[in-house]
């Protein structure tokens, strides 16, 4: 019998009914190089226990994105706290990521941002309130009080793996609400700084203007908190 690596034995594991339905995106070459090098360490030491959720979770049926080994994994020290896996993320199925890197707009202007501040691809952690994908192929919707309640405990797992938080950076009312919940829920371990931003896909031009600007902002000021960083640029 065949044996399959360790990744694409995962990959193989468990098939989410909603992905099923997920018409698969064009990928240009480099991208699909890109998302290969990233599967092939999947268990990198720094992000092995993060997708070792993953697998939990989609164990249980669900569509979530794995981790991403080129950020900052177990070891960051900012979040990036998004609202819910997107269409296009979800479109890549079970090689899926959530990433910096991925093919749609909410992602490019994320790494801009970040690539405009101090900090560094290892220094963050990008990940979503709701871990798993929302609502169906043909009616993706944002989460809701009800999601954010049964996501919680999700959450809660995560930050139990990233000690070194310092910064989170909610974008968008619901990735706020869901982090200010798990913040009331939960007795503190240290301080952590809230920076909270509208989410990049704004529609309207003077709206989106002000959250990219906002954006910007806030990772400047995460990365002045983070005094090892400062002092070494």
């Amino acid at each position: 019998m065949q044996t399959l690596p360790v990744a694409a034995a995962s990959l193989c594991m468990h098939k989410p009914s909603l992905w099923r339905s997920v018409p698969g995106p064009s990928v240009p070459p480099v991208q699909e190089t890109l998302r290969e090098l990233k599967l092939a360490r999947l268990d990198d030491p720094h992000v092995a226990p993060l997708n070792a959720l993953v697998r939990r979770w989609r164990g249980r049926g669900r569509a979530v994105p794995w981790f991403d080994p080129h950020g900052g994994g177990t070891g960051a020290r900012v979040l990036l706290l998004l609202e819910s896996p997107g269409p296009a993320t979800m479109a890549l199925g079970e090689r899926g990521f959530s990433s910096e890197d991925n093919p749609d707009p909410t992602a490019r202007v994320l790494r801009a941002a970040r690539e405009a501040s101090p900090l560094r691809a290892v220094d963050c952690l990008r990940w979503n309130v709701v871990p798993w994908a929302l609502g169906t192929p043909e009616a993706w919707r944002n989460p809701r009080a009800a999601d954010l309640a049964e996501a919680g405990p999700a959450l809660a797992e995560v930050l139990q793996l990233v000690p070194r938080l310092r910064v989170v950076v909610p974008l968008g009312t619901a990735a706020l609400a869901g982090w200010m919940r798990y913040l009331t829920m939960h007795p503190p371990v240290h301080p952590v700084v809230t920076l909270a931003v509208p989410h990049p896909s704004q529609r309207n031009t003077h709206a989106r203007t002000e959250a990219d600007q906002r954006l910007q902002h806030a990772l400047g000021a995460a990365a002045a908190w983070l005094p090892e960083l400062t002092a070494c640029r």
